[in-house]
């Protein structure tokens, strides 16, 4: 049984965590640097990116989750997961930061405010159609050869990656633990 976390500072940390186990998994919802050190794979999920930065700094986190990516962590990062995974984020406050573990540079709610959300039948490479549900989302304006496109989206502006992963860390633009499939999250797991 593979034991994966969940960063649980703030954020879809609920819905993260019953997809996972409906895959079987043992789950543990991450606040502490013992539960971290715990798992083989970490879900960091959407919220508020700026407010989980905050809490990871506060929460002592911060520091040994860089650690963590930097040994080979497994990391899964959906909408302000991906954010805090990237390279650089074009319309970020002055104070924020990400951990450059991605090779991509997005805009924070590229694809709109909240009342802009919607769904999109998304295909995901290997996988066929899944449902995407994009919620104040990051788009990825720019990626390096390293990033392997999974899956795209053209929202009236040309296709841009909204599913992406570079060695074992993964990030999604969008909400796969909203739509009821677990299959982005198996793939995950199954990297493990």
């Amino acid at each position: 049984m593979k034991r994966v976390g969940v960063l649980a500072l703030q954020g879809d940390v609920g819905e993260h965590v019953t997809t996972l186990e409906s895959l079987g998994c043992d789950v543990v919802k991450v606040r502490t640097l013992e539960q971290l050190n715990s798992v083989e794979g970490l879900v960091v999920p959407g919220g508020e990116s700026t407010t989980i930065a905050y809490l990871l700094t506060t929460s002592g986190l911060k520091d040994p989750l860089a650690g963590r990516l930097k040994d080979g962590l497994a990391v899964f990062g959906t909408c302000a997961g991906l954010i805090l995974l990237s390279e650089r984020v074009l319309d970020g406050r002055d104070d924020q930061w990400s951990y450059g573990a991605l090779s991509v540079v997005l805009r924070r709610n590229g694809y709109g405010r909240q009342i802009a959300s919607f769904e999109s039948p998304l295909e995901v490479k290997g996988l066929g159609s899944v449902p995407g549900v994009f919620i104040r989302a990051p788009k990825i304006i720019s990626w390096s050869s390293d990033v392997e496109v999974l899956a795209t989206l053209d929202h009236g502006d040309g296709e841009h990656p909204v599913f992406v992963r570079q060695n074992r860390v993964w990030g999604a633009s969008f909400h796969p633990e909203l739509t009821g499939d677990a299959r982005l999250h198996e793939l995950f797991v199954n990297s493990l």
